[in-house]
């Protein structure tokens, strides 16, 4: 009897070529599959002329693991990998727009930004601009905090990952070049 196993969250990381038309691609093999995408950032990497999609899904790892496999199946994908969150390090930017007045109340806004490790990056006579950089949990916690102060807009970024392997991009492209194949694993390296 197989046990099934429970859906959580994991990072994605897909190196490709820089292309056009890879990302409508890409993400019709999650809406083939009702596979939501809850973070997607897309940035180039350290190798020229590659670029790194960072996905962040809830789904069981054996799902997972055949989305991947039909990934890394498109022509210009390079690599496509499964992270745990403990197999990698990431942050999200999250930006805070409070108004103006709420800042002249006692010195609470600036007492929750300087609390919760965010910093001001403009101060206008209508509004301040409020950046946080950290994990969901953490910049979610600032938005809570600054509600009642009034938030009149608010945006988050998806996450950026890099993982804690000792493997260097560079290096699997070139062994993967050499290989003739895309399906070598991150554990290769």
């Amino acid at each position: 009897m197989k046990m099934e196993q429970e859906a959580k969250e994991y990072t994605l990381s897909v190196l490709t070529e820089d292309k056009p038309g890879l990302l409508n691609r890409l993400t019709i093999i999650f809406s083939r599959r009702k596979i939501n995408i809850s973070s997607l950032n897309v940035s180039s990497s350290e190798v020229a002329g590659v670029s790194r999609y960072t996905l962040v899904v809830t789904e069981t790892k054996e799902h997972l693991e055949k989305v991947v496999k039909q990934i890394r199946k498109l022509v210009d994908v390079l690599g496509a990998f499964v992270y745990d969150e403990d197999q990698i390090f990431y942050q999200e930017i999250a930006l805070y727009k409070v108004a103006a007045s709420a800042f002249e109340q006692n010195g609470m806004i600036e007492k929750l930004v300087r609390n919760n490790g965010a910093r001001i990056i403009a101060l206008d006579k209508d509004h301040i601009i409020i950046e946080k950089t950290g994990t969901k949990h953490e910049t979610h916690e600032l938005y809570l905090a600054l509600e009642p102060f009034g938030i009149l807009e608010f945006v988050r970024s998806g996450r950026v990952a890099i993982s804690k392997s000792k493997r260097k991009t560079e290096a699997f492209i070139k062994e993967l070049e050499s290989s003739r194949s895309n399906k070598l694993s991150i554990k290769d390296f």
